[in-house]
């Protein structure tokens, strides 16, 4: 099975932003999707950086993708996705908007925040010339095996997201802006003191879920450690990791690590806890009671 780390959710420095995909070039991945999926106001900070990222990553033997932004609202965002198809490099969708700026007859990619959830979708696409679906997070693991199923007879790949705080909701407005009582025409980019996003809790103090500008996340960070068997047994070709703002290499490499056999069941678990030990996980949307279940977690057995 191969490793796919999907675009950065968060709004992080422009160095800090290409070290990281430095980094990624050495790290034992297979695919890497990068470019503004949450925000078009983040892009113009490090924007002149993604053609050295992009030859970085193809000189160290990994597919480099762009993804298209989850929710396009103006003409300046619209025209930046129309530019995406005259970059050379394969696209993938995460706003159905962004296919009728594909040439016909391009191949392309399939984000999580399409809402992929049967046969049907899944063969419109293919007859569009997606070859490749990251299926939505929250799918059940009888559905991930009735998809790859279906995938199979249509020649494209299916990821499942692996790692990291799961993508729930995308909205017009924005939260971190909200937050700190100014527009969103005059956000000041408060979503950069999140790397990771801002943790919600509800009023008993609860954790609920984290705020990323427009986004809405899970609180938990999913782990697919306790599947990997089962999701390869499917038909599953490729995890995907989502970015984090510390340790990532190290993950890559305990994922790597994971698929190879050389980590047994539950191990990678607890090198995730070793990376980020105040993060709760979860893996719940796979075979859970609910999305925010933990295999490991005999409340959820």
């Amino acid at each position: 099975m191969e490793l796919t780390v999907g675009p950065n959710q968060f709004f992080w420095p422009a160095e800090q932003w290409s070290t990281f995909y430095r980094e990624l070039a050495e790290s034992p991945v297979d695919r890497v999707v990068l470019g503004e999926l949450v925000c078009s106001k983040r892009l113009p900070f490090y924007q002149d950086r993604i053609p050295e990222a992009l030859a970085a990553l193809a000189d160290a033997g990994k597919e480099a993708v762009l993804t298209s932004l989850a929710l396009v609202t103006l003409k300046r965002e619209r025209k930046l996705t129309a530019e995406l198809a005259e970059m050379g490099v394969t696209v993938e969708i995460n706003d159905l908007t962004a296919l009728a700026n594909l040439p016909q007859g391009t191949g392309f990619h399939v984000g999580p925040l399409i809402n992929v959830y049967n046969e049907g979708t899944l063969a419109w696409l293919a007859s569009l010339g997606a070859k490749r679906v990251c299926l939505p997070p929250e799918l059940p693991l009888a559905s991930v095996e009735t998809l790859a199923r279906a995938a199979s007879g249509l020649g494209v790949a299916i990821e499942v997201w692996g790692h990291g705080r799961l993508p729930l909701a995308v909205s017009g407005r924005c939260y971190h802006a909200r937050l700190h009582k100014r527009t969103k025409d005059n956000c000041q980019f408060a979503c950069e003191a999140d790397p990771d996003g801002l943790e919600v809790r509800t009023l008993e103090g609860q954790p609920f879920m984290a705020m990323n500008g427009v986004q809405t996340l899970s609180d938990s960070y999913a782990c697919a450690d306790y599947h990997i068997e089962a999701l390869a047994a499917a038909g599953v070709s490729a995890l995907r990791l989502s970015p984090q703002s510390h340790g990532f290499s190290r993950l890559c490499q305990a994922y790597r690590a994971r698929l190879n056999g050389e980590l047994p069941r539950g191990a990678l678990a607890s090198e995730v806890r070793k990376i980020s030990p105040d993060i709760r996980l979860s893996d719940g949307f796979l075979t859970g009671p609910s999305g925010a279940s933990w295999s490991a977690d005999p409340a959820s057995a």
